[in-house]
Parts: structure tokens; sequence; C-alpha cells
């Protein structure tokens, strides 16, 4: 595993035919939900072709990354089967890799889900439970040389120190990842905003971002519209691209490489700004 920050700020991350430089500038993965009940956008793009133009404009927008999902993982979701989970992604993925030359990532926690979308093109494999709920998971990433975005995640809130518990479980993951042939430089990692924890453990790993640090991977941070926002604000989801501003702007601040987001246009300035006053 990679130790050194420096050595950190001239690494790449890897994801198949795409190596993204680390340290130079805030990736932005524009969020693309093809399911009808996610919690900010589910429904808006059911059919194919609406997908397909919201991630057009996505990119014109500043987007780096697409990721898509389809499977809603809001609290209270009502899980779906591999197959149909498949048949709301396949033929979006396909098209966005033959129309779009950005990586498209997956948002799945099923390794069969994966294979699928892997051989339809994808690039990254974004795992909300950090390879450590489907045992095949790690397998199928390896095979393809695809990026991998491992999550810290707890079916209940964590008792005492919330960092110990995000730095030991993203370490365990990046284990898994190693075990299975997966490099460092195929891996990013995520602390879960809004998965597993308090209003105020949110609040608290917001505050110590800067602590994943000294895992020496890329950090991606997803913030936008959750519920974080939301409770500070007292404001509905529709109304949180201020509160997202914020978070997105302190989490560059923190050492943050990647930002999840739905709001790209705004986004996009946001870590632009951001950038230009940290990075040079």
């Amino acid at each position: 595993m990679i130790k050194n920050d420096e050595f950190l700020k001239s690494h790449c991350f890897h994801c198949r035919q795409y190596n993204l430089p680390i340290g130079e500038k805030t990736y932005v993965m524009g969020i693309l939900n093809v399911t009808p009940d996610s919690f900010s956008d589910g429904g808006s793009y059911k059919s194919v072709e609406e997908a397909i133009k919201k991630a057009h404009q996505m990119v014109l927008d500043g987007a780096d990354i697409i990721d898509i999902g389809g499977e809603s993982t809001r609290p209270g979701f009502v899980p779906v089967d591999a197959d149909e989970e498949v048949r709301r992604i396949i033929t979006v993925i396909s098209r966005l890799k033959s129309e779009l030359n950005v990586p498209v990532s997956v948002d799945t926690t099923k390794a069969v889900v994966a294979e699928k979308a892997l051989a339809a093109g994808a690039d990254i494999i974004n795992d909300i439970w950090g390879l450590q709920k489907d045992p095949d998971m790690a397998k199928i990433v390896a095979e393809y040389d695809a990026g991998v975005i491992v999550m810290h995640n707890s079916s209940e809130a964590v008792n005492g120190d919330i960092m110990g518990d995000v730095n030991s479980f993203l370490r365990k993951s990046i284990r898994i990842a190693e075990k299975f042939g997966i490099p460092d430089q195929n891996i990013v990692i995520d602390p879960g905003i809004g998965f597993g924890k308090t209003h105020q453990q949110n609040l608290e790993v917001m505050r110590r971002l800067k602590e994943l640090r000294s895992i020496g991977i890329p950090v991606l941070l997803g913030t936008s519209r959750k519920s974080l926002i939301g409770n500070v604000l007292e404001l509905p989801v529709d109304e949180r691209i201020e509160g997202t501003a914020a978070t997105v702007a302190i989490g560059i601040a923190n050492g943050v490489d990647f930002i999840r987001i739905h709001d790209v246009k705004e986004m996009v300035r946001v870590s632009k700004m951001t950038d230009a006053m940290l990075r040079g």
C-alpha cells in the first residue's frame, strides 16, 4: 500500500484505458440514476434516451466521470434483483461508451452486475460496501483491470470513534483488493457520508477528512443533496445546492480528489475555484 503523501501527489487513478493524474485537479463524477426511487433524482431518467441526454449535458457542464446507478441506496430503499439492475443500466453503458470519451462508473454491490457492466465497457465499479459484501466482487474488478471505489458502510450507526472505524474498514477493503491483485493505483476510497452514521458522526467525518490521507489512496466525497445538508439547513432535497457547495469546498481543502455530484455545472465551478486557490 502507498504510504507517502508526496508519492500520492504523483499518482494516477487507473481504470482500464484511463489514467487520471492525482493532485492536479478535483475530478467531478456526475450522478446518473436510472432508478424509479433514488432519493434525489429517482424517476427522472427512466428511458435510455433521457439518461443519455442527461449524461451528455453533464459532460458538457464539465463532468469527468459518469456514475450510473440501477438500484437506489437511499435509506429504506427496496432492493432489486440482479437481472432488473442489469436491464436498467446495460444499454445506457453501451451507448455512453460509444458516444462519450469519459470513464463510466457503475454503482453496484453485486458482482454479477459488475461483470455485465464491465463487459459492456464500464471502467469503474463504485461499491458502497467496499468489496466486503459480495465475495466475488474483487475478483471481477481485478479480471477487467477496472477502477474501484470502496466506501465505508455499516448496517447500523457506529459506536465510539467514527474515524477509527472508517479507517479500519477502508484498510480492510484495500487488503481485500490487494489479495485479488487489484493494485493501489486502481483504488479510490470514500468515507461514506450518510451511510451507517448519525448526523453528528457525518459532521465529524467532514471535519476530519484530512486524516484519510494517511491511507495513501485517493479520496472521493459524496455529499450531494444529502440529509447531512438538509438537517443543518432544514431544507428539502431540491434546495440543498449551497450546502452541497460548502461540503465540496471543505472536502477539497481537506484532500479530497473526487466529488460525486448531482448539480454538475455548479459544482464544477466550485471545484475549479477551490482548486485555483489550493492547487495553484
